[in-house]
């Protein structure tokens, strides 16, 4: 059942994106002739005023094709043809999908947040969530629940401030004796602790977080709802974006973490199991996702339609056929070929996990 409802979450989300495509289109009264959820061949074809719209065997995409003239019998010139129409507009139809998936993750989010509420504010210190055995943290007899307020006598202060001071320390201290004070149980204590060296940066062996009480509270007034709904909003775009950047500067650590379609499903149905809100966050993160997917520069995705059109701006002149299709069809063979080995991959760890519980 979480895996059907991650599925139509997906589903909903790449809806929403054509959806956006589809309008900025019909609004400024240029020519559609298709609306279509999926590839591959269609389960479900209805054509409606001169619109076919269809639901595909493969849901994992979608499109909304435009008239070719020569088999639509059209004349050539006609201003309502996309072609035709100026490159504001255009520009237009190409970036509608990716800001419908923006503005749909900035509403679901205020609706997380209405819904929910908002954490309290961080308190002083670090908490520590949890230690591995035989690790630096749990021979120096730090446990789970204790609250690290210094290191080396400086006060760590609160939030991720707090955490990046005391990771830095860490990674700097390597086989080196560091003192923490810490609160437990309303008690303060002083330890010591040694991080091991792993490729030349200290470790501890523990998982923290900011020193965040888990009651949430709601909202005071619509500025603090917005306040707070703009600064999630940020941060799940900036972490994004970095992601798909890592792709490019650091592409052998990155592609480990990359997600395929198998991934997605499973950690859709992994957070709809924490129920309504578990769903919203999972529809707000994957929306801004395909947001920013759909914005790199490859002829096959809204970003490389951008550059084409922007280049033919520049030129006065559409980009040769021949280049079009020599880009685009690179393009195809590198989309298929990181889908069809995420497939595989995310496939094969997922079984490999499945037989590790059966036995």
């Amino acid at each position: 059942m979480n895996v059907l409802i991650s599925i139509g979450v997906l589903g909903f989300l790449i809806f929403f994106h054509e959806m956006g495509h589809f309008l900025a289109a019909i609004l400024q009264g240029i020519y559609v002739d298709g609306f279509s959820i999926g590839f591959g061949p269609a389960i479900l074809k209805k054509k409606y005023k001169n619109i076919t719209y269809s639901f595909r065997a493969f849901p994992l995409g979608g499109f909304v094709s435009f008239p070719d003239e020569e088999i639509n019998n059209i004349d050539p010139s006609d201003p309502n043809l996309l072609k035709n129409r100026p490159i504001i507009q255009r520009i237009i139809v190409i970036s509608a999908g990716v800001f419908a998936n923006l503005l749909l993750a900035y509403t679901i989010l205020i609706i997380n947040v209405t819904s929910i509420g908002i954490p309290y504010d961080p308190e002083p210190g670090i908490l520590v969530l949890a230690t591995q055995p035989e690790k630096a943290a749990f021979n120096a007899g730090l446990e789970t629940g204790d609250k690290i307020l210094k290191v080396e006598g400086i006060t760590l202060g609160v939030g991720d401030q707090a955490i990046n001071t005391l990771v830095k320390e860490i990674q700097s201290s390597a086989d080196k004796s560091i003192s923490i004070d810490i609160e437990r149980a309303g008690t303060l204590k002083k330890i010591s602790l040694i991080p091991k060296d792993v490729d030349g940066k200290g470790t501890i062996g523990a998982q923290l977080q900011p020193n965040i009480r888990k009651e949430t509270k709601k909202t005071k007034n619509l500025y603090e709802l917005f306040k707070y709904t703009n600064n999630e909003f940020s941060s799940l775009l900036s972490k994004t974006i970095q992601g798909y950047k890592g792709l490019i500067t650091n592409f052998s650590s990155t592609a480990q973490q990359l997600s395929g379609p198998v991934k997605i499903v499973e950690i859709g149905a992994q957070l709809s199991q924490q129920g309504g809100t578990g769903i919203l966050l999972f529809a707000a993160l994957i929306s801004i996702n395909l947001a920013v997917l759909n914005s790199l520069p490859l002829p096959l995705l809204d970003g490389g339609q951008l550059v084409f059109t922007l280049i033919e701006g520049l030129r006065g002149k559409p980009v040769p056929v021949k280049v079009q299709i020599a880009v685009t069809q690179s393009s195809f063979f590198l989309l298929v070929g990181l889908s069809v080995l995420l497939i595989i991959r995310d496939t094969s760890q997922l079984l490999l996990v499945q037989r590790l519980l059966n036995q």
